[in-house]
């Protein structure tokens, strides 16, 4: 062996020995590591395991230095140590509408109360739980700071405003700014950048800021609740989009907005950049309705904002915290009241124009909401009338020629005569003045205002914890008896309002058949069937869960159409002059119309078709 090789085998002797070592001392200060993150999860009461990793082994130091040595530094800047360290202190502003309580840590609000509503236990009504609120700003900063962090400095605090500030050591600081005038439910918030230049470096364009909040349960019913809660966004210039409405879901949004909204059935929670938003991923998770805690959903919204170094730097935003009020909503110009759904463009116009001015009419002489209803119902249902007068007369025109509709059953009772008996009721209809499908066209042009009494009513924050007769609140539902089970479809209660409604509905699709003879098809005999029966039990079903307010309008409704067709029925309609009429033109003959000629043209094919059908056969 000569002198390189036994040189050689030396230092391979060296390196291994070395090595062993390392990890011997290696596994002694993981061991210790572990011993102490262990001692420490016992006081914290979690359970914690050290990862051979390169990372895991950095957090536990960095766990260990925060809770064993919190005078280490964490940070490059000596002042943002001692803000890290700094305990917190509260701040508040407040007006005639809205008390808002701020914490120094973060420099973020920590509390919303409205001083004008309750939940539905009769508590403080908080927009969101105090101390859920998270408003982070994250920039870099010569190293990655965020603003949850650190605790900033008060440096001025009056009735109506307050600015905190996080100083760094090179002179400059970070600037939240708050104020809040009164008789408004937003609040300006001006995030300022002074004398950063030197700490921000000039290639950074952008930070991230991060607002979330968990918004606990207010109403009655969870589901009702859950259903009109979601999370808006909006871009300049275009209509609110939203996602959620009960379902957890989330959102990533790669182009500019202004404003992202999280709505609870009757108040939001909205954060709004006059610069815009370049991107966000926004996302809500809701809570299930046995929730201990009593929340209904957590919502977050990520989003990034331009940035331009300068001496000093300012970036507005613009919170609301409030009630979703469409007037309030609406005097801040930024569409706000159009997460109120109200439905689609047609529904929206006739509810926006129409049903709310009507509604706020009423309320500015009548406090009593069931009462405003009714008048409501009454003047709608007048100026309908000449559209749904038509239809009405129709079917008791229908119900006046119903002996001789019988006769011409009776002449012809066989399904291959089918044809016949359709030409000759029209025939009858055309004596006696009806035109069936010109009854039908009045009634559909009232779905556009069913739809949108159906979207108004349970989003009216106006009818929120408001009673009338035996219902404590007209915006979610009334409950004569409560089973303390949940049965499904039904649910856990019955609902007097929907029950009612459901019978007055029974019995007006009973009048309206009465002017039908029975008939041997199965399509027409299905038909009845659905409306007699099977609408009536849907719609309880549906309604049962419901706005009180919207059974009750759709009770009214039913009333008032029952008592129109049985006026009209009554006093305007004589079925002796009808009849006599529809006699009198049996002995004229009648000019034929266009469709009566395409009728017997289609009845001289059938009947051809099935006499070369009858030759096919013999052959």
């Amino acid at each position: 062996m000569n002198k390189s090789t036994s040189i050689g085998f030396f230092l391979i002797a060296l390196i291994i020995l070395g090595f062993s070592l390392f990890q011997s001392r290696m596994y002694n200060e993981q061991a210790m590591l572990q011993a102490q993150m262990d001692s420490l999860a016992a006081a914290q009461g979690t359970t914690s395991y050290l990862s051979d990793s390169t990372v895991m082994r950095d957090k536990a130091m960095e766990l260990i230095r925060e809770e064993l040595l919190p005078s280490a530094s964490i940070y490059q800047d000596s002042l943002l140590d001692a803000a890290n360290a700094a305990a917190e202190e509260m701040v508040v502003l407040q007006n005639d509408k809205v008390e808002l309580t701020f914490t120094t840590r973060g420099a973020k609000p920590y509390s919303a109360r409205l001083k004008d509503y309750k939940t539905y236990e009769q508590t403080d009504l908080q927009v969101f739980n105090p101390g859920t609120c998270k408003y982070d700003i994250t920039i870099y900063a010569g190293q990655v700071i965020s603003t949850a962090d650190f605790t900033f400095q008060v440096a001025e605090h009056t009735d109506s405003t307050v600015i905190m500030r996080l100083p760094f050591s090179q002179g400059g600081y970070i600037e939240q700014k708050y104020v809040l005038k009164e008789g408004e439910y937003a609040v300006q918030n001006l995030l300022s950048f002074v004398g950063m230049q030197g700490v921000i470096p000039r290639n950074v364009n952008s930070f991230d800021l991060d607002f979330s909040v968990v918004v606990p349960r207010m109403e009655k019913g969870y589901r009702n609740e859950a259903q009109y809660s979601k999370v808006n966004y909006r871009h300049e210039g275009e209509k609110p989009e939203k996602f959620g409405n009960g379902k957890s879901g989330s959102k990533r949004v790669d182009s500019r907005f202004s404003w992202v909204a999280f709505q609870q059935q009757f108040f939001s929670s909205i954060i709004r950049a006059p610069q815009e938003f370049a991107s966000g991923n926004m996302d809500v998770s809701f809570f299930p309705e046995s929730d201990e805690s009593h929340n209904l959903m957590a919502c977050d919204a990520q989003m990034r904002c331009d940035f331009k170094s300068a001496e000093k730097v300012e970036i507005p935003f613009e919170f609301y915290f409030g009630p979703n009020h469409y007037q309030t909503l609406k005097t801040y110009g930024q569409s706000y009241e159009k997460i109120i759904t109200v439905g689609g463009w047609l529904v929206a116009w006739f509810t926006r124009y129409v049903i709310i001015p009507l509604f706020n009419f009423f309320h500015r002489f009548i406090g009593n909401y069931g009462l405003i209803i009714l008048l409501m119902t009454i003047v709608i249902k007048i100026v309908v009338l000449p559209f749904t007068n038509k239809s009405y007369l129709s079917s008791a025109k229908m119900a006046a020629i119903k002996p001789e509709i019988e006769k011409l059953n009776a002449k012809y009772p066989k399904q291959e005569d089918a044809l016949k008996k359709q030409q000759a009721q029209m025939e009858l209809y055309k004596k006696a003045g009806i035109s069936p499908m010109g009854g039908c066209l009045p009634t559909l042009l009232t779905f556009p205002i069913l739809w949108a009494m159906f979207r108004f009513f349970p989003a009216s924050i106006e009818l929120r914890q408001q009673p009338f007769l035996w219902c404590q609140d007209l915006s979610a539902y009334d409950s004569i008896i409560d089973y303390g089970v949940r049965i499904p479809i039904l649910g856990d209660h019955l609902s007097l309002f929907a029950l009612l409604m459901a019978a007055t509905m029974f019995f007006y699709s009973k009048m309206t058949m009465s002017s039908q003879t029975a008939s041997n098809d199965p399509t027409a005999q299905s038909m009845q069937f659905m409306s007699v029966w099977m609408m009536p039990i849907m719609m309880f079903f549906i309604c049962n869960n419901l706005s009180a307010a919207l059974s009750y309008y759709y009770l009214l409704s039913n009333l008032f159409m029952m008592l129109q067709n049985w006026i009209l029925r009554k006093f305007v309609v004589k079925p002796e002059a009808i009849l006599a009429k529809v006699r009198a033109a049996d002995s004229k003959p009648a000019k034929k119309s266009k469709w009566q000629q395409r009728l017997e043209e289609a009845q001289k094919m059938q009947q051809e078709m099935q006499r070369q059908q009858q030759k096919n056969q013999r052959r």
